[in-house]
């Protein structure tokens, strides 16, 4: 899964790239900096504890800093078709808001307004949707005149996803249903991926600063989080080595880098949730989409234990580290055997029983 950073040019994006990777990212960039990151998670560090296995795999994402859109930049030819391949490729979208004021610091404008750069970026994925959508229903033309049901249906919605983008309104506003999304799914609508929002401030100190309240504000007609960090302070802790990152957290009275509640964060936005094969030999943090059922998620192990799949072994994971052991967990009737219908749950700890393909 992929999740992509979007803002406006000099919000802070490449040095939030830059915490959240450790890799120094280059910033003015018109190529896309991309990074796969671990998801931090204490459940896979109490797994490994218990079993002290020689190979540990834990869950990832793939974070791509896109470059920043200026006005017109998906509109321009060449870069800007680039610019809209590169937010189609994200499942998810990380649009980092500068909500700090700073001579020292160059910013495109000259004030800071959380609420003018955030209609800036929806504007140009609107404008970039206007045109996906009116190219799907000029291609639908012939098919909609010869009466294809399917056709005027995907047609119409088409045209009312449209007429809503004219009013400003971005896809993931508008209350689709979901056949309307299934309608425009082909046309992989930028301004309908999920958006989780990143306060990009100057210290902590500033976390529920005025521009952060009204970023909020905002996100709350997305339904959307908002994550305040200090880009700078972040990527001076990533580069630190464990122990003095340990005292600088304590230091500022915090349980963890807000990078690390970002990367989770970003996870939810895509709706993923992650479960566990855990052993001896090896302990692996696995993600799946929230509602993925036992075959499904059992096709992220390996494509054959779908295809063969019997049934699945399922253990809290939280059980698992109380009582000590799957041995223990089993004793203490903690183990479930679960069929094909069963929705794999965040936090379960599975084995895979299946029929290998001959």
């Amino acid at each position: 899964m992929k999740t992509g950073l979007i803002g406006v040019p000099q919000c802070g994006k490449t040095t939030i790239f830059s915490a959240i990777t450790a890799a120094g990212a280059e910033g003015y960039a018109t190529a896309p900096n991309r990074a796969v990151v671990t998801v931090p998670d204490p459940r896979i560090d109490a797994l490994v504890a218990l079993y002290r296995p020689p190979k540990v795999v834990p869950a990832t994402l793939e974070v791509v800093d896109i470059p920043g859109l200026p006005a017109g930049a998906t509109a321009a030819e060449g870069r800007g078709t680039r610019l809209l391949s590169h937010l189609k490729e994200a499942d998810a979208l990380l649009h980092v808001v500068r909500c700090f004021a700073d001579p020292n610091v160059p910013f495109v404008h000259e004030t800071i307004d959380p609420a003018r750069d955030v209609e800036a970026i929806d504007l140009e994925m609107m404008v970039a949707d206007s045109r996906t959508l009116a190219r799907k229903i000029e291609r639908l033309g012939k098919r909609v005149k010869a009466g294809d049901k399917d056709a005027i249906r995907e047609s119409a919605t088409c045209e009312k996803v449209l007429s809503g983008l004219n009013d400003g309104i971005p896809a993931r506003r508008q209350g689709l249903t979901p056949q309307a999304r299934r309608d425009v799914l082909d046309c992989n609508l930028v301004s309908l991926k999920p958006v989780l929002y990143v306060a990009n401030v100057n210290s902590v100190e500033e976390f529920e600063n005025e521009h952060v309240q009204k970023l909020r504000e905002i996100a709350a007609a997305d339904g959307a989080e908002v994550i305040a960090i200090s880009g700078r302070d972040e990527a001076e802790v990533a580069g630190l080595p464990p122990a003095e990152r340990d005292e600088l957290l304590e230091l500022l009275e915090l349980e963890s880098p807000a990078i690390s509640r970002l990367i989770r964060a970003a996870c939810q936005t895509l709706g993923l949730m992650t479960f566990f094969t855990a052993g001896p030999n090896e302990v692996h943090a696995w993600t799946c989409r929230a509602g993925a059922t036992a075959p499904a998620a059992a096709g992220k192990i390996h494509s054959d234990m779908e295809k063969g799949f019997i049934r699945m072994e399922v253990i809290r994971v939280e059980d698992l580290l109380a009582l000590g052991g799957e041995t223990a967990a089993i004793k203490a009737g903690k183990r479930r055997i679960v069929g094909k219908d069963y929705e794999v749950q965040d936090g379960d700890v599975v084995v895979v029983r299946f029929s290998p393909r001959r």
